[in-house]
């Protein structure tokens, strides 16, 4: 199997174990003088180009990103974890994005470098909106893939006369034109990808033909720390900066507006009690019971 070149999206977000605050106003949060870190899905996603790369199975790992000039520093330690080299889609400041801008970039960056396998977070930590993976898997016309639960028909079972419907080979069905989404494992073969993914009745595994987009759950891998010789390497990888409007992305109104954000309501202070009937009665006073 020839091995692959694996594009991995990567996104700058207020660090996980930062306390968000409320802005003044209450139209967004707090982001000036606020640490901010590679959002902790796409580290999943980089740690497994990563391994692919490590195993033989991938020849270069390119970590690509949507965002003004200080989404370089995130870049870089997507080059310190292990990616080869990176590409930057830059806005100016103040300038809306979302998934839709996002995955816009990424399809335009997926027709310059020509991957064979695109790697993402399943969602990121900051808006959660979980989209951008399909969007991009819709605009390259890779269908999103569903239903198939670790199937496997006889052989000699042709496969039903729909078009990017699953063609069966004796074992698991390839998907044309597929897309993966919260992917638990992966598993690379001849021209393929085995995806075994977190559904809600428990698990289900496709067998998926390259080219292919796949977004990582939390349970795909555990992601790995950046070295401090491997920060002084990134330091020297290259790192291309392109204007997103020349990948298609323009500056226009944002499609999503936030209305207002607010503080979660303060928990009420703890009370003890003496014996049960007392608890039962003020649960039965409050309206709990």
């Amino acid at each position: 199997m020839a091995a692959l070149r694996v594009l991995v999206g990567v996104k700058r977000v207020i660090d996980f174990a930062v306390k968000v605050r409320v802005a003044p106003g209450g139209g967004g949060v707090q982001t000036q003088g606020v640490k901010h870190a590679l959002n902790p899905f796409c580290e999943i996603a980089l740690e497994e180009a990563v391994r692919l790369k490590e195993a033989g199975l991938a020849k270069e790992v390119i970590a690509a990103s949507l965002g003004t000039k200080s989404s370089q520093e995130t870049l870089r330690t997507a080059l310190a974890v292990g990616a080869d080299r990176a590409v930057l889609a830059e806005v100016g400041e103040g300038v809306a994005t979302g998934p839709l801008e996002v995955a816009t970039a990424l399809a335009a960056l997926v027709g310059r470098l020509q991957p064979q396998l695109v790697l993402l977070g399943k969602q990121a930590i900051d808006d959660d909106c979980n989209q951008t993976g399909q969007l991009l898997a819709a605009m390259l016309d890779w269908p999103q893939s569903r239903g198939m639960t670790g199937y496997i028909p006889p052989d000699g079972c042709e496969a039903p006369g729909l078009e990017g419907g699953p063609v069966h080979t004796g074992r698991l069905p390839v998907l044309t034109g597929p897309q993966g989404t919260f992917a638990s494992r992966v598993e690379l073969e001849d021209g393929a990808v085995r995806v075994q993914r977190e559904v809600d009745g428990g698990l289900e595994t496709l067998r998926l033909r390259l080219p292919a987009v796949l977004t990582a759950d939390l349970r795909l891998n555990e992601p790995r720390y950046a070295t401090l010789p491997n920060i002084m390497k990134a330091k020297k990888k290259p790192m291309e900066v392109i204007p997103a409007a020349d990948l298609g992305v323009s500056g226009g109104s944002p499609r999503l507006k936030v209305l207002q954000v607010q503080e979660p309501p303060a928990r009420a202070g703890g009370e003890k009690v003496e014996n049960v009937e007392t608890l039962v009665e003020k649960l039965r006073q409050s309206g709990r019971i």
